[in-house]
C-alpha cells in the first residue's frame, strides 16, 4: 500500500527547502524558537510532542498547560485544533489529493473538520455554498511584491477551472488569492509556489496574515523606511521553521485568532496601519534623529466590532532586530493569553484592554528584555506636523533613481482573469525587469520603468480602450476597493466586484470631483472590503422596495452606506452608517451616491465628454 503521508511530507520538505533564500535564516535568535522565559511557557505534557508525519513539534506543544486548558473548554475552533493539530494539515492535503486522484475517495469524503477549518492552515478555504468541492487558495506575498513568472503560474494554476471560476484576486493586504482550486490539484500548486519562493501555508484561520508594507519601498524619494526586508523578516518569523528549513512554523501555529501586521514606509501610510493588530508608523527619534517606528496596536474589523488602533506609547528603532523582536514578543503574549472562548473577543485589542495600555506596554517590555537581543523600547515620539498630502499611486511618477519611473494602473476591484495575469506578466518582463507590486487598493505598480520607454508602455494594447486596465483612471473609478462578494463567498449578502466596477464607471459619467474619492464595497458586516476606512463605504444589508404593480414592499438586495472614513496620517474610521436600507438597484443606489458626492465631497454634474487625446503627465 502506498504511503501517502510519506509522499506528502517528502514532497513538501523538498520543495520548501529547495527555494529558501539564505537571508531567510539570517538574524534568527539562537534560543529554541527564540523563547526564553523564567516562567513555564510550554505544556509539560506536550513539550516534546512531535508529529510523526512532519517531524516537527505540533502547534499545541508550544502552549502552556493553562492555555491548553482554556482551549479545551473554549470555542469549537479551539477544540478542533486540540483534537487534531492544524499545523500538519498540509500532509492531509497531499494525502487526500493522492487518494482522490487514485479514485479511492472524493472531496465529499474529506473529514468535515478538515474541510471546514483545518485546511485553512494550508491557505485553502472551501467555498461550499457557492462552488462545492472548490477552494480559494490564499498565498503569502510579503510587501506585495511578485514577479512575472509567479503571475503566469497563478494563471496556469486556475486555468482548468474556466474563465468564470478560475480567477485571481488582489486583496486588501497586497496579497493574491487563487479561485476554484480543487484538492487533487493543490499539491502541484503548493510545490509550484515553493519552487517560486512563495507559499500558502499558514495564510488563513488563526495565523499571522500577509505582511503589508509600502508599495513604493526602495523607489520613493519621500521614503523614511524601506519596508521590504522587515516584511520578509516577519514573514519568516511566523511561517518558517528554522529547525527544519521548511515553511510552516508550529511555534505560531495555534494563535487564538488571526493577526495582522502592517509596516508603513512613509507619512502616506500606504499600509493602513490604523486597522492592524500591530501597526508600525515611521518617525525619527526626537533627540537622536534615529529613524524608528511608533507602535500602534489593536486595529481590526469584524462583524461585532470595528476598532481603530491605539497608541501603545512605544517606539522602536527601524532595524530588523528591533522589529523582529517586538513582533515576536507581542505574538507570544497574544498566543498564550488571548481569549480562547469567545472568538469575537479573541483579537489583540481585547487583550490590550484587559491589561490596560500602560500595563500591556510593561508586559511587552519585560518580554522583549527576556530575549536579551539588545532591543530597547522607548516612549512614542512626536510626529512630523509639517503640511503633507498623501500621494497617488496610480499614474506615472518619477523615482529617485535617475531615468526611472513607476507606473501604477487600475485593476478594477482587484479581479484578474487568466489572460490579464499573463498580460501583466508580459508587461513586467518588457518594462520593469519582471517586478510587479500590489497595493492595498488592489491595484498594480510597475517599478523601475525606463523613462524613455514610458510612452511605449502606455501605448500597449493592455491600456487600450477595450482594456479594463487604466493608468489615468478617474478620481472615482481609480479608487474602488471590493471584497470577494456573493459570487464566491457565502457570507456576502450582495455581489460586490461586478457592481463596484459598474457603479464606478457610471459615477464617472455623471459627476466630476476635484479630489480622489475612495469607494469601498463589502458584502457583509465582516467588512473585508474595509468600508469604514473609505470616503464612501457600501456594505451589503437588507433592504425593501415597493413593487410598482402590487404596492407591497418586497425584500431586495440592499446596502448600508458609510461616509467619512480617512486614511494616511489623519486616519479615522466611520463607525456609524450614513444611510441604511438602500436598494442595490442602480435606479436607487446611483442617485443616492450622486447626492452624497455632491453634499459631502463637492461633486458637480459632469459635462459631456468629447473625444480627445489623453495627455500623459509624468509627475516630478
Amino acid at each position: 500500500m502506498t504511503n501517502y503521508k510519506s509522499i506528502a511530507l517528502n514532497a513538501l520538505i523538498f520543495s520548501a527547502s529547495a527555494y529558501l533564500p539564505t537571508e531567510a535564516f539570517v538574524n534568527t535568535p539562537s534560543s529554541s524558537f527564540g523563547v526564553s522565559r523564567h516562567t513555564q511557557v510550554y505544556s509539560t505534557a506536550t513539550e516534546n510532542e512531535v508529529d510523526a508525519r512532519t517531524g516537527k513539534r505540533t502547534g499545541n506543544s508550544f502552549l502552556s498547560d493553562e492555555t491548553k486548558e482554556r482551549g479545551a473548554k473554549g470555542n469549537p475552533i479551539e477544540k478542533m485544533k486540540q483534537a487534531k493539530d492544524a499545523t500538519s494539515a498540509f500532509v492531509d492535503v497531499y494525502e487526500y489529493a493522492a487518494k482522490i486522484r487514485a479514485g479511492e475517495m472524493t472531496w465529499q469524503d474529506v473529514e468535515k473538520a478538515d474541510l471546514d477549518n483545518r485546511l485553512k492552515y494550508v491557505g485553502m478555504l472551501h467555498r461550499n455554498k457557492r462552488t462545492p468541492g472548490q477552494f480559494m487558495m490564499r498565498l503569502k506575498v510579503p510587501n506585495g511584491i511578485v514577479n512575472a513568472d509567479q503571475m503566469r503560474f497563478y494563471a496556469d494554476s486556475v486555468e482548468k477551472y474556466g474563465e468564470e471560476g478560475g480567477v485571481v484576486d488582489i486583496t486588501t493586504r497586497q496579497n493574491i488569492q487563487l479561485r476554484g482550486v480543487k484538492i487533487e490539484d493543490a499539491p502541484d500548486i503548493i510545490d509550484g509556489l515553493h519552487a517560486r519562493n512563495q507559499t500558502s501555508i499558514q495564510s488563513a484561520l488563526d495565523n499571522v496574515r500577509n505582511m503589508v508594507g509600502s508599495p513604493l519601498a526602495g523607489i520613493d524619494d519621500k521614503e523614511l523606511v524601506d519596508t521590504r526586508e522587515l516584511c520578509n523578516a516577519i514573514n519568516d518569523l511566523v511561517s518558517l521553521d528554522t529547525e527544519s528549513g521548511t515553511r510552516g512554523n508550529p511555534l505560531w501555529g495555534n494563535l487564538p485568532r488571526k493577526f495582522n501586521i502592517a509596516i508603513s514606509g512613509s507619512r502616506d501610510d500606504y499600509a493602513h496601519t490604523h486597522i492592524n493588530d500591530i501597526g508600525l508608523q515611521p518617525v525619527a527619534h526626537a533627540e537622536t534623529g534615529v529613524m524608528g517606528f511608533n507602535v500602534v496596536l489593536g486595529g481590526y474589523m469584524s462583524i461585532k466590532r470595528v476598532a481603530e488602533s491605539i497608541d501603545s506609547n512605544m517606539w522602536i528603532p527601524a532595524d530588523r532586530n528591533s522589529v523582529y523582536t517586538l513582533c515576536k514578543a507581542i505574538l507570544r503574549i497574544f498566543r498564550d493569553e488571548g481569549d480562547r472562548k469567545d472568538r469575537q473577543k479573541a483579537r489583540l485589542m481585547w487583550l490590550v484592554e484587559r491589561y490596560g495600555v500602560k500595563e500591556f506596554k510593561e508586559e511587552v517590555v519585560k518580554e522583549v528584555e527576556s530575549y536579551a537581543q539588545g532591543v530597547t523600547i522607548e516612549n512614542t515620539q512626536p510626529v512630523d506636523t509639517t503640511p503633507f498630502e498623501r500621494r497617488p499611486l496610480l499614474g506615472v511618477h518619477k523615482q529617485p533613481q535617475e531615468g526611472k519611473c513607476r507606473v501604477g494602473f487600475l485593476v478594477p476591484a482587484g479581479r484578474l482573469s487568466q489572460r490579464e495575469c499573463r498580460i501583466v506578466a508580459d508587461l513586467a518582463d518588457k518594462y520593469s525587469d519582471g517586478e510587479i507590486r500590489l497595493t492595498v487598493e488592489q491595484n498594480i505598480i510597475l517599478p523601475n520603468v525606463d523613462e524613455s520607454k514610458v510612452d511605449d508602455l502606455l501605448a500597449e494594447p493592455a491600456f487600450g480602450s477595450d482594456s479594463r486596465f487604466k493608468v489615468n483612471a478617474g478620481k472615482i473609478e481609480g479608487n474602488v476597493v471590493s471584497c470577494t462578494g456573493a459570487q464566491f463567498c457565502s457570507l456576502a449578502l450582495i455581489e460586490t466586484k461586478v457592481n463596484a466596477e459598474e457603479v464606478a464607471k457610471k459615477l464617472e459619467e455623471l459627476v466630476t470631483v476635484d479630489r480622489e474619492i475612495r469607494i469601498h464595497w463589502t458584502g457583509c458586516p465582516n467588512s473585508c472590503g474595509q468600508v469604514q476606512a473609505a470616503d464612501i463605504g457600501i456594505m451589503g444589508a437588507p433592504a425593501k422596495k415597493i413593487d410598482s404593480e402590487t404596492g407591497k414592499a418586497n425584500a431586495v438586495p440592499g446596502c448600508k452606506i458609510f461616509v467619512g472614513g480617512r486614511i494616511g496620517e489623519d486616519a479615522h474610521l466611520a463607525l456609524e452608517p450614513y444611510a441604511t436600507g438602500i436598494p442595490l438597484d442602480s435606479n436607487d443606489l446611483i442617485p443616492t451616491l450622486v447626492d452624497i458626492l455632491k453634499k459631502e465631497f463637492g461633486a458637480v454634474d459632469a459635462k459631456p465628454k468629447e473625444e480627445e487625446e489623453v495627455m500623459v503627465v509624468i509627475d516630478e
